[in-house]
């Protein structure tokens, strides 16, 4: 991906995985970067970052979306990804 954004290491959480961007008039297809984070001293908080890779898309600008989330809602997101990861399981998804 030229012109990323979101910085991708030996570190990243996640890249290269299917990704997809939604409007009202369009819906794309493109390789993603998930990457999630906290600063190494002192953290107060937990950022989640998605890029889309911007060489396959037509209808966005290159950019990068984040969030930041608490201890407690990254805890809380983790049990929600644990629990739609079961069910993908039991359905025989993986």
């Amino acid at each position: 991906m030229p012109d990323r954004l979101i910085r991708v290491n030996a570190y990243t959480t996640f890249d290269l995985l299917d990704g997809f961007a939604r409007g009202h008039d369009f819906e794309e297809a493109a390789v993603a970067v998930l990457n999630v984070t906290a600063p190494r001293e002192e953290p107060e908080e937990v950022t989640l970052e998605l890029e889309l890779d911007n060489t396959q898309l037509e209808e966005l600008p290159p950019h990068a979306e984040g969030v930041t989330l608490s201890a407690a809602e990254a805890r809380e997101l983790a049990g929600e990804l644990e629990t739609y990861a079961a069910r993908v399981e039991a359905a025989g998804g993986e």
